[in-house]
């Protein structure tokens, strides 16, 4: 995390810096990129530099700290359904408002899966407790596999289509540092019914398959 000289800094400078970080640690991948190039770009000292951050990977968890946030902005709460049909209808709008905002800051897109990737719990997942145990509330989502599990694979999934977005956003291996026209080839109605699909037959595709098996209602079985 930064140090307190960093936040001291009025808010202005800051957001320059971590934007001038984000940008190149986007370029150039959250490895790749070179802190002095950073601090160069962004105009800071490499004296007043070691006064803001310990090193490159303080300047890193920053900037990918910021990226969780935004995305979890995007997501909104989990709240609460009355059925299957309003949850499905808030799983829909969530995915679509996540796409819209991958599609609209490709910086952010291209650091989702780094910045997910270095979470161990805390908000990101806690995100996705609430909407699987809102799920198995309502009878969508199965209760005979271990509710941490589902949670740790929903995320996963989630995380999985994170990546699978960057490829689309990116031709060959430059990521684009601009956001995407209108209309373009990137649709979030796409991106939800890819990622029900999935999910579906994750939460519950084992026990309707079990019903139809010996001739139930598959809607019974949940």
């Amino acid at each position: 995390m930064p140090l307190p000289r960093f936040d001291r800094l009025p808010a202005e400078r800051r957001e320059l810096i971590l934007g001038v970080a984000r940008r190149h640690f986007a370029e150039h991948g959250a490895e790749g990129a070179s802190y002095n190039k950073i601090i160069e770009a962004a105009r800071v000292s490499k004296t007043a530099a070691y006064h803001y951050f310990d090193g490159r990977e303080d300047l890193l968890t920053a900037v990918l700290d910021g990226v969780l946030a935004r995305l979890l902005d995007a997501l909104g709460p989990w709240v609460p359904a009355r059925d299957g049909a309003g949850f499905r209808s808030r799983f829909d709008s969530g995915s679509a408002a996540l796409a819209a905002h991958l599609r609209e800051h490709p910086e952010d897109l291209a650091l989702a899966d780094a910045a997910i990737g270095r979470t161990h719990g805390g908000p990101w997942l806690d995100w996705f407790g609430a909407l699987v145990a809102d799920g198995q509330r309502l009878g969508v989502i199965r209760t005979d596999v271990d509710h941490g599990l589902l949670v740790s694979v929903t995320a996963a999934v989630i995380r999985a289509a994170d990546a699978w977005a960057l490829a689309r956003m990116t031709t060959g291996t430059e990521t684009r540092t601009e956001p995407l026209a209108e209309g373009a080839d990137f649709p979030e109605g796409e991106i939800s019914a890819q990622l029900w699909s999935l999910l579906h037959g994750l939460w519950g595709g084992t026990v309707t398959t079990a019903a139809t098996a010996v001739g139930e209602d598959p809607t019974d079985a949940r």
